[in-house]
């Protein structure tokens, strides 16, 4: 996964590969951010484009 390029892919994708990766790897998404070195705001900013929003308590995107 080229952490890099989240803002020319797919949303719909990308919330299931992000969502993947908090469910198993990480604790929240600053963590996974840090991690991959991933802009937390163009990240959030890429799946808001079709109404995905973080739900820190549920540590997902829905």
């Amino acid at each position: 996964m080229d952490w890099n390029n989240i803002e020319n892919m797919d949303p719909n994708l990308l919330v299931g590969i992000v969502n993947t990766a908090l469910r198993n790897h990480f604790a929240s998404l600053e963590d996974l951010c840090k991690s991959h070195d991933v802009d937390r705001e163009a990240l959030c900013r890429a799946l808001a484009a079709e109404d995905y929003e973080y739900l820190p308590e549920a540590n997902q995107f829905r």
